[in-house]
């Protein structure tokens, strides 16, 4: 009996370890720079914003160089990087490239910023005052799957994450019911959407 307890305490053990150690592992990858490759690149490769991967390298500047061994630290999850794809093809599918861009980058600057959720999924899923922050989220809409411009266009925004002009709303004027979004400051206007904070 005491033979069965302690192999039952050893298994559980090394499974606790070996699950421990492989969390970590999928926590950061790592990346071998090659030639023609930039931070910038690279971040867009693993859709982790540049500032992260300095900060997880101790870089001060952009320099990398050929064979060195980068850390890339987990951004947000995959399934969370869908759901924006999702989200970005929904509300911008007929907008230009950089429209796509900007919308990921609201959702993110929503999720670093006070006022909204803190999660990909909260900022995306808010219902405020009985309103859906996202219409395709109300209509169902964001239900249909990604395309690969719009995986494309989240990756690209989280490279670029936090360097940006803040913006935190969209809306197409055309066909926009909430006039209250009109008195915010605009920072951009991408296709038919205005980009404002």
């Amino acid at each position: 009996m005491k033979k069965r307890i302690w192999l039952s305490s050893f298994i559980f053990t090394v499974t606790l370890l070996l699950f421990g150690f492989t969390s970590t592992a999928d926590a950061n990858t790592t990346h071998t720079v090659r030639s023609g490759e930039s931070l910038w690149l690279i971040g867009n490769q693993y859709g982790v914003p540049v500032a992260s991967i300095k900060r997880a390298n101790n870089k001060s500047s952009n320099m990398i160089y050929i064979g060195e061994r980068l850390s890339i630290p987990a951004a947000i999850t995959a399934s969370e990087r869908n759901l924006m794809a999702r989200l970005v093809r929904a509300e911008a599918e007929s907008e230009p490239y950089a429209g796509k861009v900007a919308v990921a980058t609201v959702i993110l600057n929503r999720v670093d910023h006070k006022e909204f959720p803190n999660t990909v999924y909260g900022v995306i899923n808010e219902v405020s005052n009985g309103h859906y922050a996202f219409s395709p989220v109300q209509n169902g809409r964001i239900n249909r799957a990604a395309d690969s411009e719009s995986i494309r266009a989240v990756n690209e925004a989280l490279a670029f994450r936090g360097q940006g002009s803040g913006s935190l709303f969209f809306y197409n004027p055309s066909i926009a019911t909430n006039h209250w979004i009109a008195t915010r400051e605009r920072t951009v206007t991408i296709g038919n959407h205005v980009f404002a904070k």
